[in-house]
């Protein structure tokens, strides 16, 4: 095993993932997250299979499974809630898995957050890294609290601001899509049964999933800009203005839109590290590394994925020298077809590009049947 202390920086997704993996194959791995309370966001998240795979090889599956809503196929509407079609949705994780599984984000972080601490990973919270030094064979980090460590490898896991990325010298930043999202976590109506889009209505697109037996999550994707830019009304007032001229089954949660609505407004960045991922000992990962608009759905698996293959990487027979290096091969062509497909996707629904119906199909169906057919 090529490393048997490691520093994982970033208690989200990724971060948590890796962790968990490492501690079972016997790393001795302290987590660094900058919040001092650890908690997921509350809306929702559609889980793919992938994702759920990737869970399964931590451990963490049956108590996720047990928290969402799972379902096999997409409905497509047009705005006053026409039907246009019910597809399958591809079973990126393989046939014993559901294709996909509604959940609240808030669920899946807490589930991560108990198998963190289950596994005797050392967490830390309230702090993160102030600074990176290494040499042949350790990296010496540096602690917002005055504090310091010496690791054999040091992962950022920080997100799509990545302060560790920045550290490493990465010149890499997030960059606007030209879309921004409201959320909003709502009561669930008893058709809800599977995630379904709205197309052809006054934003982008609409849409929602069940996430539970009671409650359903619904997006809007609106033109770009911060919360403000749209007024200075309150966030549910906002999105219950935007979202008008969605009909169906998306006017009935509409309707249920009020002051009491957990909803919330977030501009739609991306970002792809076309560059070595690694410098040295340290290396970036998730949404660090290359994140995406949520189109296809695929940004926190592709997340979980890094998690679980870096972990096997590192801990086989490879010296971490090499292992960083085919950690960033074996991941950048797979992560590069899901962003490069979503900025396609969300070029097509601003209008910037010409392109049909079939096209969008095609784009979607294509990349969720390569990530079922191949190893992540």
């Amino acid at each position: 095993m090529s490393v048997s202390s490691v520093l994982v920086v970033g208690g989200g997704i990724a971060g948590s993932m890796l962790a968990i993996a490492l501690a079972r194959r016997g790393v001795s791995v302290d987590l660094a997250e900058i919040s001092p309370r650890w908690h997921g966001v509350g809306h929702g998240i559609t889980v793919q299979g992938n994702l759920l795979a990737a869970l399964d090889k931590v451990g963490a599956l049956g108590a996720v499974l047990d928290r969402g809503v799972p379902f096999n196929q997409l409905r497509m509407r047009q705005a006053d809630g026409t039907l246009i079609a019910e597809v399958p949705t591809p079973r990126t994780g393989g046939p014993a898995l559901p294709a996909t599984l509604g959940a609240l984000r808030s669920d899946l972080q807490a589930v991560l957050c108990e198998c963190v601490y289950a596994s005797g990973v050392t967490v830390r919270l309230g702090l993160s890294a102030r600074a990176i030094a290494q040499d042949s064979k350790r990296a010496y980090v540096e602690f917002t609290d005055g504090s310091s460590g010496r690791y054999d490898l040091v992962v950022g896991a920080d997100g799509i601001r990545s302060a560790v990325r920045a550290m490493l010298g990465v010149a890499t930043t997030p960059q606007p899509s030209g879309m921004s999202i409201w959320r909003v976590v709502a009561s669930r109506p008893p058709e809800v049964d599977c995630a379904e889009l709205y197309y052809g209505g006054p934003r982008y697109k609409a849409g929602y999933s069940p996430i539970s037996a009671a409650q359903c999550y619904a997006y809007l994707l609106d033109v770009d800009g911060a919360q403000r830019d749209f007024g200075a009304a309150p966030a549910w007032r906002l999105m219950y203005e935007r979202s008008a001229g969605y009909g169906g089954t998306w006017g009935k949660i509409r309707e249920t839109i009020g002051p009491d609505s957990n909803v919330s407004h977030t501009r739609i960045e991306w970002l792809l590290v076309d560059e070595p991922w690694h410098r040295g000992r340290a290396v970036v990962i998730g949404d660090a590394a290359h994140a995406c608009p949520p189109l296809i759905a695929q940004g926190a698996a592709m997340c979980a994925e890094d998690a679980v293959v870096l972990a096997e990487l590192v801990t086989g027979e490879l010296p971490v020298e090499q292992a960083l290096p085919a950690f960033t091969a074996r991941r950048r062509p797979r992560v590069e077809l899901v962003v490069r497909n979503s900025m396609r996707l969300v070029r097509w629904e601003m209008g910037l590009e010409p392109h049909t119906d079939a096209d969008v199909a095609r784009v979607m169906s294509s990349t969720l049947g390569f990530l079922a057919a191949a190893e992540p």
